[in-house]
């Protein structure tokens, strides 16, 4: 069978934009909104209390996907913290994509976050404290200075962590599981193929997936302007 034939291709492909996408914007906005409460000047940086929330943040790139997945079912599972809750109005996040955003988004989190963070401590503070002596609000601060100042570290951050979401494999296995056409990513479907031995199908997916982050990695270089070196904002006007 060719594998461009497959009529469950397109699903997968949307299904992983889909949950990439929905991911990308919630990492987005906590990861902006933690790293403002928590870049150099809002924080005392010596203090016991913020490494141990900053550690927290970035605890699930390094974590291996699998355990971030088990917390999660801890967490989120019909029996869990959160999901014995939810049950009650009827949601239930285990074997669903929105199981799979959940699983990306925890993901994905520390990138956002860690460009945004570097991105906020690289703004001019002299313009923000001029804003200040002028009667400035800090949110009027933050949406007219700081977010416009750092836009370019914080968009290259969430195109990787869009990228890395595509990816996903651990995490979203554990939650959502592999269900062709429900819960299956292009990660979990290379995973699937290369088990049924379908080697052209999986290589199939592989280019795509290739293609995809090769582009997504362009843009954030061009747009961004910038050079990572791991997740560190590192330069860039």
């Amino acid at each position: 069978m060719n594998p461009f034939d497959d009529p469950l291709l397109p699903i997968c492909i949307l299904l992983t934009l889909k949950v990439a996408g929905f991911a990308t914007v919630l990492a987005g906005i906590f990861g902006v909104g933690m790293a403002r409460l928590l870049s150099g000047r809002r924080s005392p940086a010596g203090s016991f209390v913020f490494r141990i929330i900053d550690s927290l943040c970035a605890l699930p790139l390094v974590l291996p996907p699998t355990v971030t997945g088990y917390c999660l079912i801890l967490l989120v599972g019909k029996r869990g913290l959160i999901g014995q809750w939810l049950n009650e109005y009827g949601i239930n996040l285990i074997f669903s994509w929105q199981g799979a955003v959940v699983a990306a988004t925890v993901v994905i989190f520390p990138l956002c976050y860690r460009s945004s963070r570097a991105a906020l401590e690289m703004v001019d503070h002299g313009l923000e404290d001029a804003a200040r002596t002028l009667g400035a609000t800090e949110t009027r601060i933050f949406f007219r200075i700081s977010l416009p100042l750092a836009w370019r570290g914080i968009f290259a951050g969430i195109t990787l962590a869009f990228a890395r979401g595509m990816g996903e494999f651990g995490a979203t296995l554990m939650i959502a599981g592999n269900l062709p056409g429900k819960t299956q990513t292009l990660s979990l479907a290379v995973y699937d193929a290369f088990q049924s031995g379908n080697d052209s199908r999986a290589l199939v997916l592989v280019l795509l997936t290739v293609v995809i982050c090769t582009s997504l990695l362009v843009i954030a270089e061009s747009v961004g302007g910038m050079k990572f070196s791991g997740t560190r904002y590192v330069g860039g006007k």
